[in-house]
């Protein structure tokens, strides 16, 4: 991140997240030399988070002046006044991440497959954060990681970039909230809650990113679990594997164009993920039995 310090920045990531508006300001690497100060300020309405990758330093949160290193981090509510000031010798790298959070539906959650659930992380989550006593903790969790995991997806461009930078940032979210209230044994979810949740995120981020040459093993990373994972839950959850499952997403788009334009097999397989016509007319005849062209001639005679 040394090399493009402010990259993420410009990067349009703000987003939903259950009854909430995320809302993103920094994302950035900022590095303070020996003895660098930043004197007394607050945000008014924005959360910062700030994480030490190296070095060390001080902080002063309100009044209460305490010790960062190497590892730690603090969080910054809105309103909250902190200074920070470089060590003399080693100076302090950080890691720093900036939000406003906003409302915006005060009504129930939806009784969909996983909207609730959402809603429900998404409250406590908020809630614990405006509980976060001011001052440093340890990464226990490593939600610093994130940093470096969104930065990635930003220099490869990664295929569906806004939804690993918007997990990524739900997820420091999380992980900081954790490092300063470790839930209870009893309130942990279930594994199949959680391999639940984790199918829904792989069949989303497929579906919006379809059109991509996608691999078990890129889903697999945007959830931080392995290939050999992610093809049990998906198996597990929906019954199908992940290849099964791409495919039928990508022939549900492609019978859509067939039957409402008159590009060529050619251009509805590359625009759909297909990675030419006669892959996609051997895929097609076997999941449906009949080729692409008999499929649109069906569904639009004359063509």
């Amino acid at each position: 991140m040394k090399e493009q310090q402010h990259a993420l920045e410009h990067v349009q990531a703000d987003f939903r997240w259950g009854p909430y508006g995320i809302c993103v300001f920094r994302f950035h690497l900022a590095a303070f030399p020996p003895g660098k100060i930043d004197r007394f300020h607050k945000h008014t309405e924005e959360y910062e988070f700030h994480f030490v990758p190296r070095g060390s330093g001080m902080v002063i949160l309100e009044d209460t002046p305490c010790h960062v290193g190497e590892g730690m981090m603090y969080v910054t509510a809105p309103g909250v006044m902190h200074y920070q000031e470089a060590d003399d010798k080693d100076g302090m790298d950080e890691l720093c991440l900036r939000i406003r959070i906003v409302r915006i539906d005060d009504g129930e959650p939806a009784e969909s497959w996983g909207a609730a659930s959402e809603w429900r992380e998404a409250e406590a989550c908020v809630r614990q954060l405006g509980l976060i006593p001011r001052r440093p903790s340890h990464d226990r969790f490593k939600a610093m990681e994130c940093f470096l995991a969104a930065y990635r997806a930003w220099y490869e461009n990664q295929p569906g970039l806004l939804t690993v930078i918007r997990q990524c940032i739900i997820q420091i979210l999380l992980r900081t909230t954790r490092a300063y209230f470790p839930e209870p044994e009893h309130m942990q979810l279930p594994s199949r809650d959680i391999n639940r949740y984790r199918c829904r995120i792989a069949e989303q981020f497929i579906k919006d990113n379809y059109q991509e040459p996608l691999t078990l093993e890129a889903v697999a990373e945007v959830i931080h679990i392995s290939p050999r994972q992610l093809q049990r839950i998906m198996k597990s959850q929906i019954g199908s594997t992940f290849s099964d499952y791409i495919e039928s997403i990508r022939l549900d788009h492609v019978c859509r164009e067939l039957a409402e334009s008159r590009n060529t097999i050619d251009q509805v397989a590359v625009r759909n993920g297909f990675s030419s016509a006669n892959y996609l007319h051997r895929v097609f005849k076997k999941k449906l039995g009949i080729t692409p062209q008999q499929y649109r001639s069906r569904s639009c005679p004359g063509s």
